[in-house]
């Protein structure tokens, strides 16, 4: 897990071959002028999802875990808690990793969590379970989605 600043992604985007151009057409794109969504950067390879969302319950939202993309939840709007432990550790799984989705889902308790304000980021990679959305209010954010 990673946590930045939007005005200081250079270390960042060391760790991907990708996250200099995600983090560049996020820093030069209005998204209240694009479509909610899916908006692609590099077809499959690198996209974004724009999302206005209710937050969850902190004892509701699921950990999730992702094998084929690393997610960046970047945060446009509102406060977001998201939660963390690491995929070695999870005891239960309520979904088994589904190719399609790339998604497995645990109901197991994050072992902590980091709170993002606008302009910050959370990168999480495949060894880390998480659970994003978590808020009382409404979220304004970014999922970009970077294929390993």
């Amino acid at each position: 897990m990673e946590i930045g600043n939007l005005s200081s992604t250079t270390l960042s985007e060391r760790l991907h071959p990708s996250f200099k151009l995600l983090f560049d057409f996020v820093k030069n794109k209005d998204f209240n002028e694009l479509p909610s969504g899916k908006v692609e950067i590099d077809g499959d390879n690198v996209f974004v999802m724009n999302l206005n969302i209710p937050g969850a319950d902190e004892n509701k939202q699921p950990l999730e875990m992702h094998r084929k993309y690393i997610d960046v939840h970047i945060l446009l709007g509102g406060t977001e808690k998201i939660g963390w432990k690491p995929i070695n550790e999870i005891e239960h799984y309520t979904q088994e990793y589904d190719e399609n989705g790339d998604c497995a889902l645990s109901d197991d308790s994050a072992r902590f969590f980091v709170q993002l304000h606008p302009g910050e980021y959370c990168i999480v990679f495949p060894e880390d379970a998480h659970a994003p959305a978590i808020s009382s209010g409404p979220i304004r954010k970014l999922i970009g989605k970077v294929k390993i």
